[in-house]
């Protein structure tokens, strides 16, 4: 009945509220003794789900849907469905940033090297940290030209555990990101880096790189970006959620906002659904307790 109710109210401004309790099966006197009363518990919940709601879109830079906020919700201990959070953020107007459309970036190797397999085959699972990575490169616009920006991931984490920046994109761009990820975790022998077949990747000079840190090199086909998808989708999240916000008139500050978006949200604070909405760094540190900012 209370459904029938709240329809009423909700409509009208459209239609007669006589016509509409005629229509729906109920009375007029029930419609206004509904409306009067005092709001009862589950309005009074709704309220606070609402506020939390709020509290956690804006928290998370307006960057959630609400599957992620409902993860929140559900790791604060409280009960509510995913379709129920869907509705509230409906309500508030809460729209997460919506990605532009996609256009697959592809790389045109220069066909040299046509020894290095592809040993992920699209496979970027793996079973423990440090045993499969993947690498890329992408460019931010400044006033100033370009600030390259390479990345190392690692599979089981989902973290990016390296990256460098600079204004060239030369193999030392990607040496310097591969050596930070060496430093912040294990890397186990035999360890597979995938990346695509960009000159730079494919170097003599890159190689020597990954046989220091003793791991195997993989490539994807080339004008195929669907074999580095986990490498792309990374950027794309960086770019979606946060880059595109801002216009960078020097390379300061574009590498400030790349920095506080991995360190300080990517890693440590967004939920990410292939780990069952858990943080990178709650997968590289599990005895690590951390506090979920809302």
């Amino acid at each position: 009945m209370s459904a029938r109710y709240a329809l009423v109210e909700a409509e009208k401004a459209q239609f007669h509220i006589a016509d509409m309790c005629r229509w729906l099966g109920v009375s007029r006197s029930g419609f206004y003794e509904w409306r009067d009363r005092p709001a009862s518990v589950t309005a009074d919940r709704r309220t606070r789900l609402k506020t939390m709601i709020r509290e956690i879109f804006t928290a998370n830079h307006e960057t959630y849907g609400y599957r992620r906020v409902h993860a929140v919700l559900a790791r604060s201990g409280e009960a509510v469905s995913p379709e129920s959070v869907r509705a509230l953020m409906r309500e508030l107007g809460l729209v997460a940033c919506q990605p532009r459309p996609w256009r697959p970036v592809t790389t045109l190797g220069d066909g040299a090297h046509p020894r290095i397999p592809d040993l992920i085959r699209r496979d970027f699972e793996a079973d423990r940290i440090g045993t499969k990575l993947v690498g890329d490169i992408t460019y931010i616009p400044t006033w100033e030209g370009f600030l390259y920006l390479a990345t190392v991931i690692d599979c089981h984490s989902k973290a990016v555990v390296g990256w460098a920046m600079a204004d060239h994109f030369k193999t030392s761009l990607i040496s310097s990101a591969l050596d930070m990820a060496a430093k912040r975790i294990r890397i186990e022998p035999d360890a597979v880096f995938h990346s695509d077949r960009g000159s730079n990747y494919t170097s003599e000079e890159f190689a020597t790189v990954l046989a220091g840190h003793r791991m195997r090199q993989s490539v994807g086909r080339t004008g195929v970006c669907w074999d580095n998808a986990m490498a792309e989708s990374f950027f794309g999240a960086l770019k979606n959620e946060w880059l595109h916000r801002y216009v960078f008139t020097t390379h300061a500050k574009a590498r400030g906002e790349v920095v506080r978006y991995i360190e300080g949200f990517y890693n440590r604070r967004r939920l990410h659904s292939g780990l069952g909405y858990r943080t990178p760094h709650e997968v590289l540190h599990p005895k690590r307790e951390l506090k979920l900012v809302a």
